[in-house]
């Protein structure tokens, strides 16, 4: 599923990160879990374009590969290297079927990336995967659909976004169809909001210990552009949640 929705969105992903929900929350929240990554190693599972691939390798981090099981993805991934070389490397690859790496990395990320685990057993492989790429003591932070998510709150299409619920159930929780509502077309995505105890459970029999919700926030620049008023609905019911472990 979640290979030939990318394959078809390709560079057009990178619009997602312009949307208010993205520039204001996501992107600022998820970076100031993160921290500092100044001569650290980083892996990027389920990077997409490498939005955040480049982002930790010009806040200086010393090696950063970024994964993603879209070749298409991974191309403009790579396109974008091209354009502005900062020496990010790419692979196409299956997180839940993740090839041995060279190295264990000091910080591995998963944005949007566990929640498209089809079944339990697929997102324990993955959690697996990750816990083995990691150095002892290594960090893994997620970002991912908000596990307990009301879909009868206010609209999000003020912050760019629709979020709805399809009516199926997998094994690891509710479908939800994201909308980012770009222009001139529209981008849909479906995914899973896997639930709280699935991520817990999964990630403590990898492994991971410390295990800490982290909520999304808006930043001050996005406070300035348009006001606390207009972030009431959002911040009241926010459709991501971030997670951080240890390994």
């Amino acid at each position: 599923m979640s290979v030939q929705q990318y394959d078809e969105i390709g560079e057009a992903f990178e619009g997602f990160k312009s949307l208010p929900l993205m520039r204001y929350g996501e992107v600022p929240s998820f970076l100031g879990m993160v921290g500092d990554v100044r001569g650290k190693s980083v892996l990027d599972l389920a990077c997409g374009t490498g939005f955040y691939s480049r982002e930790f390798k010009r806040r200086g981090a010393t090696d950063v590969l970024g994964v993603d099981i879209s070749a298409e993805m991974i191309a403009a991934g790579e396109q974008a290297e091209r354009r502005e070389p900062l020496g990010v490397r790419y692979e196409v690859g299956d997180v839940a079927e993740l090839r041995p790496l060279e190295r264990r990395f000091d910080i591995a990320v998963g944005v949007q990336c566990l929640n498209y685990a089809e079944d339990i057993a697929a997102m324990e492989r993955m959690c697996r995967a990750v816990h083995r790429s990691l150095v002892p003591g290594g960090e893994f932070f997620v970002l991912a659909q908000k596990p307990d998510y009301r879909f009868d709150c206010a609209s999000l299409d003020a912050y760019g976004f629709r979020c709805e619920a399809t009516g199926e159930e997998a094994q690891t929780g509710p479908r939800v169809r994201v909308t980012a509502l770009l222009d001139p077309q529209p981008i849909s995505i479906v995914a899973t909001a896997p639930r709280r105890e699935v991520y817990e459970e999964s990630l403590r029999g990898a492994g991971f210990g410390a295990l800490e919700w982290v909520p999304l926030q808006v930043s001050e620049a996005g406070v300035h552009e348009f006001g606390e008023e207009f972030w009431a609905d959002l911040l009241a019911n926010p459709p991501l949640e971030m997670l951080r472990c240890r390994s």
